[in-house]
């Protein structure tokens, strides 16, 4: 890719970066180190893992997959996201910040990367799967000019990332690009 963001501390990972991100993801998702920030769901689902190696090598491998990570000066990886091109649409997945870094501006700064690389593709908009009982959440992404689509998805356990405290469902919300 020859995109270049607008940020110097956003770039494309690669495979390399593997380890470093499951640590970011999964400490930022689940698990007692999740609690120093605001953004986990260990309150909702039991257990440690929010992602495996196998997983995210395989998410990053897809031809309309990228996933960003936002670097320090020291180089180190503390926040990071997914986006996966579909037709004129991106979908925003593993959006992660390191959870003691949470409320600096990083997530900021990577929901405007993803705006970039949308616009660069041609896409219209961006859409993510929220759950729905994360209001605190939901409404971050709504300052960030973020909508609820009305639409619902299962959030399903799968044996690896953890066990549902109580029935989970996602909710869309999607954010319509100006071009």
């Amino acid at each position: 890719m020859t995109f270049v963001f607008s940020n110097p501390n956003i770039v494309v990972a690669t495979t390399a970066d593997i380890p470093v991100l499951i640590t970011l993801l999964n400490s930022a998702y689940r698990g007692e180190e999740s609690k120093q920030g605001w953004t986990h769901e260990s309150d909702l689902i039991a257990g440690d893992v929010r992602i495996t190696e196998d997983i995210l090598a395989d998410v990053m491998s897809r031809p309309d997959s990228v996933l960003l990570k936002y670097i320090d000066e020291e180089q180190k990886i503390i926040g990071c996201v997914n986006l996966q091109k579909h037709e004129s649409r991106i979908y925003l997945g593993m959006f992660s910040v390191s959870p003691k870094l949470q409320g600096g501006g990083i997530g900021k700064k990577l929901l405007i990367a993803s705006e970039e690389y949308a616009q660069y593709l041609s896409c219209t908009s961006i859409y993510m799967h929220v759950v729905s009982l994360r209001s605190e959440l939901i409404d971050w992404y709504k300052r960030h000019g973020y909508v609820e689509t009305g639409e619902t998805k299962p959030f399903t356990e799968d044996g690896i990332t953890g066990k549902h405290m109580q029935p989970l469902e996602f909710m869309v919300l999607e954010k319509t690009l100006v071009s």
